[in-house]
């Protein structure tokens, strides 16, 4: 008889295969602008066929990117973007049928994930104005959970986490034996980390990546940082050579480039503080917090606009039903100011 995992049968999968190029993208919390055209022709010129003849090697890069982060290199396991490194440590730290914990909503992956490898997602909902209380996360952290996800600024509503609120959960973990991961995405729109508690404690991993920030959704980069021992685990179920050579050269070139990041994180700020600036300028109500990313009520039909951006403007955008007093709204990824500017110009003609 042939075989199929029945947990695939009812998995719920949305693919979008429509192509992107040559559109305005603020719809996937990528930085529409993307790398600086000069930066990038510096790195290929440094590609070799040696480069890319032969097996990515990942050591070098790992020490420089440990030496970037305050890491050790056993402490490090590099992924095909950070979504991978979700999956990993739900297969390695999770049972089946075991429980799950993460807010809602959150990263759709999370649960995604959890239903792949039959375990239970259990939901801690945000309340109606969109504001969260840490409490309800620490009342379920018992013994019968295996693993918890915060992510930090959680996406898509943007609200972060303070060093109380996740000392209180990193104790609440420890005492009931439960795994924390935290997903630090986008982290360098809100720079504080929590990179200590997985520098520092077991059966705590701090997940990140290099496709919102720094721009390189497209090379697939992503990595785990946790006790050399638990990131050891994590390493077993990486298949091999599964970080291609591209994408470790434009990071190890985006970290080593003196003044790119300060430069992109300045982009972002100004450019999202403009839009947030001009939206309500023009009596849009819109929910701010951290990342790259907002939510605003728009005075149409969200559905409708999104489909007008896309045909009439070539912008990119997405619709979300449910989210509190905001109910349906666009989300709405941010960058710099030039290209706020072509989104703002098009939601005056197209949203009244």
């Amino acid at each position: 008889m042939y075989y199929l995992n029945e947990h695939l049968v009812k998995l719920n999968r949305i693919f979008d295969q429509n192509s992107r190029d040559n559109y305005i993208r603020m719809d996937l919390n990528e930085n529409p602008g993307g790398l600086p055209e000069d930066f990038i022709h510096k790195v290929l010129s440094t590609i070799t066929p040696e480069l890319i003849s032969k097996y990515p090697e990942q050591l070098a890069f790992t020490e420089k990117l440990g030496k970037f982060i305050g890491a050790k290199l056993e402490q490090i396991c590099l992924t095909n973007g950070s979504a991978e490194a979700v999956r990993y440590v739900i297969e390695a730290y999770s049972r089946p049928d075991g429980k799950i914990v993460s807010v809602t909503p959150s990263y759709a992956m999370y649960e995604v994930y959890a239903n792949m490898y039959g375990r239970q997602h259990i939901p801690i909902y945000y309340n109606e104005d969109l504001t969260f209380n840490v409490n309800n996360i620490i009342e379920r952290i018992k013994p019968d959970i295996d693993l918890l996800i915060v992510l930090n600024p959680n996406n898509p509503i943007g609200d972060v986490y303070t060093n109380e609120e996740m000392d209180r959960i990193i104790a609440a973990a420890k005492t009931n034996e439960v795994t924390v991961l935290i997903d630090e995405a986008y982290h360098y729109f809100y720079p504080h980390s929590f990179i200590k508690y997985a520098l520092n404690n077991d059966h705590v991993f701090i997940i990140r990546t290099f496709s919102k920030l720094f721009s390189l959704a497209g090379c697939r980069l992503g990595y785990i940082v946790g006790q050399a021992k638990d990131v050891a685990y994590i390493q077993k179920l990486c298949t091999p050579h599964n970080i291609n050579a591209f994408s470790m050269r434009f990071a190890e070139c985006i970290i080593e480039e003196p003044g790119m990041i300060d430069t992109l994180i300045i982009k972002q700020r100004e450019g999202k503080q403009y839009l947030i600036n001009e939206l309500r300028k023009r009596n849009y109500e819109v929910n701010v917090k951290e990342g790259n990313f907002i939510f605003i009520k728009p005075k149409t039909d969200a559905d409708e606009l999104v489909s007008n951006m896309k045909k009439k403007k070539r912008i990119l955008i997405k619709s979300y039903n449910g989210i509190g007093i905001l109910g349906k709204c666009l989300r709405v990824s941010t960058g710099e100011k030039e290209i706020m500017q072509k989104f703002l110009s098009a939601m005056d003609e197209l949203d009244k």
